[in-house]
């Protein structure tokens, strides 16, 4: 993942010189406009509805377009910025030579790629104008959905621009990327006897520090070009994904992490959690566990988390004696608690993943409340570890301080009932999954910009807006081409292969499922979450259903792998993140997690191997009357 860029993302930096340029200030303007629009949208439908039994004419075909338009404009802002998502961290420790090397050679590589995908968009376009498809009344869709011809080949201008500061190099890109794209339009031999070697110069992209979305839809490319099939496959599928009527609950849900973050919130909740478990023995790492799941659950990146109360908790820890070596674990560990917890953003992607590719029919509602329970055992084995290096106190710990505890909660109260607005409207009746997160986003800039003043409502809302949108943009070009390399290996029998094969040679579920923990741990270790999700899911669930495993309980399983995942070497993304934010060799922070990876695993083992944990709850929930 791109360092430079969350961390910016996080801190909030201001604009630089280049951004006061006009065409800058106009994509911010309408990208936050777009995330206005996202939120207040489905508010009024839902207002209009339950107070004049009316709605807005098309708002839901809006929304899901809003998503698309905040996916493709908040992706070229993120190339822009250089905050597009990659893998590796191998370009932060190159230098000289080598560095600029990569830089051109990525840049050639990407700029082919998305000028292919740019392509296959203008192709998809193409054939939604001849179909006549409507956004709402007589208004067609097709001009709408532009914006991925636009986005794609303004990313690719700017891999150009970003390859390196000269124009001497820049034009190199440009020629070489022209050869390469002619090449491939007018291949000299048979294109699938090129697919392997492309596929391998792909590879060696993505190990340098190729963005993410490049790898997965250059590799999806490359095989829909290599069995003769139309690119434009990818692009069907990126908008389909996109345009889920469930998706726009996921940018907004991060945004209202979002306000919180930019806002007072982890300084209060980091007071209130002190006041109530700062006397215990272990305390700060109880107080560590539970700030850093309470922003994980609602920013859906560890990564944030992390990088933004990273400053605030590792003096906490220090002060209270813990080992610097301890102290880094914990945070490094604590940082991708949360993930199982409601609204978190992986189990809605998980969700609508599993029921479009795999049919599986799961409800938003049932992986929220199965993962309700399996999330608390995560962070109470991690507590429980953090009470254990807690230091032998010298002298008398504090006591319980009433008074304190009524004046942080008081103060973080607000904070607090952001939990109950998103499970009340969720599992009210009243709201569907898409408004409860516009309720939630709408909340939180309230009770950080109006309550506690914060944030300022004219200055810091866009600029929020614009922050989230542009990670959000990274994420959703990640996740529209993921699915189109999916369906190439739906397409290629892929999963068909995988049940047949299951189905002869692994008869135990219990012994399937620990298997499956074990590559899902190292999947986690290798692929960013959102991707592993889009790309690992429609080939687990068949499996896993012929196997007769209940569906909420293996998403649970996969997401909880997934969490072990960010600490898993080599690259697991907490473990780059922490040593980027601490100043601390890699190796130190993966000893540092060692014993946090191990106690979470058995933490994994009780949730694959105790159904209950993760069923209970949906199934009380089931029942008539409940």
């Amino acid at each position: 993942m791109n360092l430079e860029g969350i961390q910016s993302e996080v801190a909030g930096q201001q604009p630089g010189p280049d951004r006061r340029r006009w065409l800058f200030k106009a994509e911010d303007g309408i990208l936050a406009l777009a995330m206005l629009g996202l939120m207040a949208l489905p508010l009024l439908e839902s207002l209009l509805r339950k107070a004049f039994n009316t709605g807005i004419p098309g708002a839901i075909a809006i929304t899901q377009n809003l998503t698309l338009v905040i996916g493709m404009l908040g992706g070229a802002i993120a190339a822009r910025d250089h905050r597009l998502l990659s893998m590796s961290a191998l370009p932060s420790v190159l230098t000289g030579a080598w560095k600029s090397g990569a830089g051109i050679f990525n840049a050639v590589v990407s700029v082919v790629l998305t000028v292919f995908l740019c392509v296959a968009s203008w192709q998809f376009v193409l054939t939604e104008k001849e179909s006549g498809h409507l956004l709402v009344g007589a208004i067609p869709v097709w001009p709408l959905e532009l914006v991925m011809v636009g986005g794609f080949g303004l990313i690719a201008w700017r891999m150009v621009l970003g390859a390196a500061p000269g124009w001497g190099a820049r034009g190199m890109v440009l020629a070489v990327a022209a050869v390469l794209i002619w090449l491939a339009w007018r291949p000299p031999i048979a294109a699938e006897k090129l697919v392997w070697p492309c596929l391998g110069i792909l590879a060696a992209a993505a190990v340098l520090g190729a963005p993410i979305f490049v790898m997965l839809g250059g590799a999806a490319m490359i095989l829909f070009w290599g069995d003769d099939l139309p690119i434009a496959s990818v692009s069907i599928s990126h908008h389909k994904l996109v345009t889920d009527a469930a998706l726009p609950s996921i940018p907004l849900f991060t945004l209202a992490g979002y306000f919180l973050a930019e806002g007072g919130a982890s300084k209060r909740l980091l007071r209130l959690f002190k006041a109530l478990a700062g006397h215990l023995r272990g305390g700060p790492a109880i107080v560590t566990c539970l700030v850093c799941a309470f922003f994980t659950t609602f920013t859906g990146a560890s990564g944030v988390t992390i990088l933004a109360l990273g400053g605030i908790l590792l003096p906490v820890l220090n002060a209270a004696g813990y080992s610097a070596r301890n102290s880094l674990g914990l945070i490094t560990s604590a940082g991708s608690l949360g993930l199982l917890f409601p609204p978190c953003l992986p189990l809605i992607l998980y969700t609508i993943i599993a029921n479009n590719s795999a049919k599986a029919g799961l409800s938003i509602k049932a992986m929220f409340l199965g993962g309700i329970v399996p999330g608390i055992l995560m962070l109470i084995v991690t507590a429980a570890l953090g009470i254990w290096q807690a230091p032998r106190a010298s002298g008398r710990r504090p006591r319980f301080d009433w008074s304190e505890a009524k004046a942080a909660v008081a103060d973080a109260k607000w904070e607090l009932l952001l939990p109950v607005v998103a499970f009340v409207g969720l599992f009210g009746g009243f709201a569907t999954a898409v408004e409860t997160a516009a309720l939630t986003a709408f909340y939180a800039f309230i009770s950080q910009a109006w309550i506690h003043r914060d944030l300022r409502v004219r200055e810091d809302g866009p600029r929020v807006m614009v922050e989230c949108g542009s990670l959000m943009g990274g994420v959703l070009l990640i996740l529209g081409v993921a699915y189109g390399f999916t369906n190439y290996l739906v397409d290629a029998q892929i999963p068909a292969r995988m049940l047949e094969w299951a189905s002869t040679h692994v008869q135990s579920k219990w012994l399937f499922l620990l298997g499956l923990n074990v590559v899902l741990i190292l999947v986690g270790g290798l692929i960013e979450i959102y991707a592993a999700i889009v790309v690992v899911v429609p080939l687990l669930v068949p499996v896993g259903t012929a196997l007769g495993i209940d569906p909420v309980h293996l998403g649970i399983i996969f997401l909880a792998n997934m969490e072990l995942g960010f600490l898993a070497p080599p690259v697991g993304l907490n473990l780059l993140l922490s040593s980027y934010r601490f100043k601390t060799p890699l190796v130190e922070v993966m000893r540092a997690v060692l014993p946090m990876l191990v106690v979470l695993f058995l933490g994994v083992l009780l949730i694959t191997y105790v159904p209950a944990l993760t069923t209970w709850l949906p199934g009380l929930f089931a029942k008539p009357g409940s």
